[in-house]
């Protein structure tokens, strides 16, 4: 069964197919040093593998990454980082995968979009790397374009806000507006508050409590809490703590309407975006979004 969004639609009795209900990103790492998942899916075999049971388990998106963006983190060569992802998005797409790249450059993302990849996923929004906006312009691809002060070797010391939610909504709008300008149509750019990049614990709850303001932009909107620091009051990383809180913040994410979930463990999230839509009044919103962004 496909929904009307091309994605492989599960079985009614699980709720809301994709096209009516908020996407879930699995996360694929393909690194030895991401804060929760580093090392383990390192080998091309072990990554796909992997990709392929986020895919069986709910995943709209595989999100396949060769550079970790955890905090402390350094950049790795360019050609370190194709090395790691080309072979894997090549795979999973070539195995019916819809895969997103997660990366900062322009040569990855035109490269990944080469092998297969259908959305870049930049968690700079096209800052780290001027050639981006041009780059995803001229592919045509949805571009996930996340709220970014700094690199992640010292964004901490670009935490500093006199209203978080005021200033991360203005400093989006700014990017959109940049975006756009370089040739990016704006039906494809989906828009990330960032939560945890140069964002203190309390700062991410504070974009969580008002998703609203974000919708005001008129852009789709992608939450990626998985895991992340600010959680640790449920739990250590991976631990079941965190694991919990994330599924409650896709649950609540795509209530108040969001796009799309960035997320380790895809199927407690699948589940829950779909609870979500079979509870809303009106799926229209996410289904809207759902072809505009992917188009298919």
């Amino acid at each position: 069964m496909i929904g009307h969004c091309g994605l492989a639609a599960p079985d009614s009795a699980f709720g809301p197919a994709a096209g009516s209900r908020c996407l879930v990103l699995g996360v694929l790492n393909v690194t030895p040093d991401s804060f929760s998942d580093g090392g383990r899916h390192r080998s091309v075999a072990a990554a796909v593998h992997h990709g392929l049971e986020l895919a069986a388990t709910g995943a709209d998106l595989v999100d396949v990454g060769g550079e970790s963006t955890r905090p402390g983190a350094a950049r790795i060569p360019l050609a370190e980082e194709l090395a790691r992802v080309l072979p894997v998005v090549r795979e999973l797409a070539g195995a019916g995968v819809r895969v997103s790249i997660d990366t900062m450059r322009s040569a990855v993302a035109a490269a990944a979009v080469d092998a297969g990849a259908v959305l870049v996923n930049d968690v700079s929004g096209g800052r780290a790397d001027p050639a981006m906006a041009r780059c995803v312009a001229e592919l045509g691809t949805p571009y996930v374009a996340t709220h970014w002060r700094a690199p992640s070797a010292d964004m901490a010391a670009h935490s500093h806000y006199g209203d978080v939610v005021t200033e991360v909504v203005a400093e989006l709008r700014d990017r959109l507006a940049a975006l756009t300008a370089a040739g990016v149509r704006p039906e494809r750019i989906v828009l990330d508050p960032g939560l945890g990049f140069a964002k203190t614990a309390e700062q991410s709850w504070q974009i969580l409590r008002h998703l609203d303001a974000l919708h005001e932009l008129g852009q789709p909107v992608l939450v990626g809490a998985s895991r992340k620091s600010f959680l640790a009051a449920f739990g250590p990383s991976g631990g079941p703590g965190r694991e919990h809180a994330t599924t409650a913040i896709s649950t609540l994410a795509a209530a108040r309407g969001a796009f799309a979930v960035r997320v380790h463990d895809v199927a407690a999230s699948a589940v829950a975006v779909r609870v979500a839509a079979a509870l809303a009044v009106s799926g229209a919103a996410a289904g809207d979004l759902c072809g505009r962004i992917l188009d298919v």
